[in-house]
């Protein structure tokens, strides 16, 4: 992932507006390049002065007045009034009708002029409000259902990388990779967990997998597969990290090695003490 890539991501992160896999991206491109963080650093800051830089509006009163008129001479049929004034004269009401409207209607110039305003009907007003009311209910619970399930569903090897990078005594360590890419290990001793970011590594061909590693002393222990994602990859090494491991990663067959053992050389070692 090049810079303005990242600024990109940067910006929709700034915004929580982005999707679980671009949160993925994101946090792994960020741990790959901290030099990046100056690029957060200034779109944090840009969203919070747009959120606070706008004055409150005060509305005029004459609205209120002008949406109260409306309101009384709407008819309740479902029909549109698309004139700016009342009509000289109203109507004969029709069989079953009230003739409550027409002094209604005679008032709404007198609210355009600046007299009081009109009072609709009471039950229309509950109507109005009652409406606006559930339209800014759903408006909110959507609005925060879409940022709790962006929260929950987070992949676990980012909720784990968040978790490492919050922890007290939080490392991380990088290498270069042949292929010009980086490989990025954080870890926690304190909570057992590791997580390793990659960028810039070679895809696989088909029918064959990255296998992570614990190297204790001698021993290697397997600690997942994973796959890269245009040479992207944020994996979080399964079981428990102990002191002094070495984090590793092979070339396998797919689901990993059948033996238990690496089968190829480490295209990835990373001492952790």
């Amino acid at each position: 992932m090049n810079e303005k890539d990242f600024a990109e991501l940067a910006a929709g992160a700034a915004l929580d507006a982005l999707s679980p896999d671009d949160q993925q991206r994101y946090h792994a491109a960020l741990a790959a390049h901290p030099e990046w963080q100056s690029i957060v650093d200034a779109d944090a800051d840009s969203a919070g002065f747009l959120a606070d830089g706008v004055a409150q509006a005060v509305p005029s009163p004459d609205i209120r007045a002008a949406l109260l008129a409306r309101i009384a001479v709407t008819p309740q049929s479902g029909d549109v009034v698309l004139s700016d004034s009342a009509p000289d004269s109203m109507p004969d009401p029709a069989p079953g009708e009230t003739a409550d409207a027409a002094p209604v209607a005679d008032s709404a110039p007198a609210a355009r002029d600046g007299d009081d305003a009109p009072k609709a009907p009471a039950h229309r007003l509950r109507f109005l409000f009652a409406l606006a009311a559930c339209l800014a209910l759903l408006v909110g619970v959507g609005a925060g259902a879409v940022a709790i399930n962006t929260y929950i569903n987070r992949p676990a090897s980012v909720v784990a990388l968040e978790d490492i990078q919050a922890a007290g005594d939080a490392q991380q360590a990088s290498v270069s990779l042949e292929s010009g890419g980086t490989a990025t290990a954080h870890w926690s001793a304190s909570l057992g967990k590791s997580v390793l970011v990659t960028d810039g590594i070679p895809s696989l061909a088909e029918g064959k997998t990255y296998e992570l590693w614990y190297v204790r002393g001698d021993t290697p222990v397997s600690a997942g597969v994973f796959a890269a994602d245009d040479g992207e990859a944020t994996a979080v090494l399964a079981g428990e990290m102990h002191a002094g491991d070495v984090i590793a990663v092979t070339v396998e067959q797919d689901g990993g090695s059948p033996s238990g053992l690496p089968t190829s050389d480490p295209v990835v070692v990373i001492p952790t003490a």
